[in-house]
């Protein structure tokens, strides 16, 4: 969906513990992007409007993701991918959302 000249109203899941921080109700939070939408400009949008979540997602200095999160979309692994690599059309017309999920780990 656009919005403003240039930008689209992009959906984003967040894992329960960035909810909590952010005081986000319900599951996903929408966001307005400027395009080319990537994950670095949800990203970037995202921490301008929650600036508490600003190091919890992605490193301040390097910008690189957090070793427990993982980045999907229809269905696909984004995390290793170039963040600013355009996110499929689907998550762009708000569709589908952009998912940052908590990875799981321990033996």
């Amino acid at each position: 969906m656009s919005t403003l000249s240039g930008s689209v109203s992009v959906r984003v899941e967040l894992p329960a513990h960035l909810r909590t921080l952010s005081r986000i109700s319900g599951h996903e939070v929408r966001i307005d992007v400027a395009a080319p939408v990537t994950v670095a400009g949800v990203l970037d949008a995202l921490e301008a409007a929650y600036p508490m979540l600003r190091g919890t997602i992605r490193d301040q200095m390097t910008r690189e993701r957090r070793a427990f999160l993982r980045f999907f979309a229809c269905q696909q692994d984004l995390s290793l991918a170039s963040p600013d690599q355009p996110l499929p059309d689907a998550v762009v017309r708000g569709v589908e959302p952009l998912i940052i999920l908590g990875a799981v780990a321990g033996g």
